[in-house]
């Protein structure tokens, strides 16, 4: 197994299990044939509610605040990309973290596919709490069509996490919202299996990829932003590494 950067045909090809592209992903995503994606794992930019209060104590605080808010990150995304992702999946198997204000549209949207609601808890939130509840907590919601399978086992098969903000890995891949590799690990262990195809088309710092080839799965990320492309591109390489010397 080797890291592939080019055409996306290629990922059915044995020798090729990752395959990772630098753009528009809803334009890339057209580019995917119907029924070609086993699992869907993602977390698309949220749509940022500019409510009264909320103040943060301290400037870094309020550095981080502002970062967010300025960001391509909050400002939402085409709802045809959902659209699309029904089209490359072959069956609905999706995992798609959101804010509050986001969940109803999903909700409205996969209205006719079973869903399941897992929430990170996060100990030491930015405390934005002035007239407001701390924003401590993120909403992952899975949706499935009958079918299917969750597989997986006790260990891995929890619907809520409580631990600390992802610090570590902020700093160390310079993205403001990575997630947790261990929660993405148990999502791609649950909904798939070995040789499948996992899709991103939010990839972000890489964290779906690096679970994804960890765990034997291939994957297709796709990222607009060129210096978190450039980030994923070097994690995913380092995982490939590791696993061609194994």
């Amino acid at each position: 197994m080797y890291l592939f950067i080019g055409t996306l045909d290629s990922i059915n090809k044995s020798k090729i299990s990752s395959i990772l592209q630098q753009g528009d992903c809803l334009e890339i995503l057209k580019k995917l044939p119907n029924n070609s994606v086993d699992l869907v794992v993602t977390d698309p930019p949220y749509e940022f509610a500019a409510h009264g209060g909320g103040g943060a104590f301290g400037s870094k605080q309020r550095e981080y605040h502002n970062e967010l808010e300025n960001s391509d990150i909050t400002k939402g995304f085409d709802t045809k990309i959902l659209d699309e992702l029904i089209r490359v999946m072959k069956k609905i198997n999706i995992y798609i973290w959101c804010n509050k204000e986001q969940i109803n549209m999903y909700l409205n949207y996969f209205k006719d596919y079973n869903m399941d609601l897992l929430v990170y808890c996060k100990t030491n939130p930015v405390p934005t709490c002035n007239n407001k509840y701390l924003s401590d907590i993120e909403y992952l919601l899975f949706f499935r069509e009958k079918g299917v399978k969750v597989y997986g086992e006790y260990a891995t098969k929890h619907k809520y996490y409580i631990m600390p903000t992802n610090k570590a890995d902020k700093k160390k891949y310079n993205h403001p919202t990575v997630k947790p590799l261990e929660i993405i690990e148990n999502l791609v262990i649950n909904s798939s299996q070995e040789n499948e195809i996992v899709l991103d088309p939010f990839m972000g710092s890489g964290t779906t990829g690096e679970a994804s080839i960890k765990n034997k799965r291939k994957f297709i990320g796709i990222e607009i932003d060129e210096t978190y492309f450039n980030t994923a591109k070097e994690r995913i390489k380092e995982v490939e590494d590791i696993q061609q010397k194994e």
